[in-house]
């Protein structure tokens, strides 16, 4: 198993530093291995990580479980609570982990050394164990693993705005599929009546490799 300061480096190379939030989520990540009985990071997408923050924690879990939102194994669910649950696709077994209510203060006992209790925290939560530092909760998902995963290559369209919905996020409302927006369910509002189309500025040719004609 990778050590810890090897996760810790990690999760610092995303953020050019290491701060206390970090170890928390690199120390949830350790032990969810344990209490899923499953070898992380791991190399394929049998663990999803639902976290219930974004920032610096979630970067630690991610390093820690291989669980990220490009691929679909870590989920943002924001609660603004560094905890996060972490489920075994293939069994359904799902275990919740947020830190210990008293961990911050007994985290200066780890680390005598520490100038301040921000340092005492960094130092600490790296050295207490898993009972003084974290709590576990077997817990159930309201929302099943396989409604949450959906399926490769499923696509619908909006029958108000018509834009593309993937991941069986569509919501039916008597006939109609609508997008969760259209369904009333949106984080945004228009400014403006109307849409601006993006008008496109006339650019050189394309010189990425990423980019080539047939």
């Amino acid at each position: 198993m990778i050590a810890l300061e090897e996760f810790l480096k990690r999760s610092a190379a995303l953020h050019s530093h290491i701060c206390p939030r970090q170890v928390l989520g690199v120390r949830m990540g350790l032990l969810a291995a344990k209490l899923l009985g499953l070898e992380l990071p791991q190399h394929d997408k049998r663990t999803l990580a639902i976290v219930e923050s974004d920032g610096c924690f979630a970067d630690g879990v991610a390093v820690a479980t291989n669980c990220w939102v490009g691929r679909r194994t870590l989920r943002v669910e924001d609660f603004g609570k560094t905890a996060a649950t972490f489920v075994d696709t293939k069994t359904g077994l799902a275990w919740r982990i947020a830190p210990h209510p008293g961990g911050r203060e007994r985290a200066s006992v780890y680390a005598p050394e520490a100038r301040n209790r921000w340092e005492a925290m960094l130092l600490g939560y790296q050295r207490m164990p898993d009972v003084e530092l974290l709590v576990a909760q077997r817990v159930t998902l309201r929302t099943p693993v396989a409604a949450i995963i959906s399926r490769a290559g499923y696509r619908v369209a909006c029958d108000r705005c018509g834009e593309e919905i993937i991941n069986e996020r569509e919501v039916r409302i008597g006939t109609a599929l609508l997008c969760r927006s259209c369904a009333g369910q949106s984080y945004y509002c228009v400014a403006s009546q109307g849409e601006t189309p993006v008008e496109a500025a006339e650019q050189p040719e394309a010189t990425s490799p990423f980019l080539h004609s047939t």
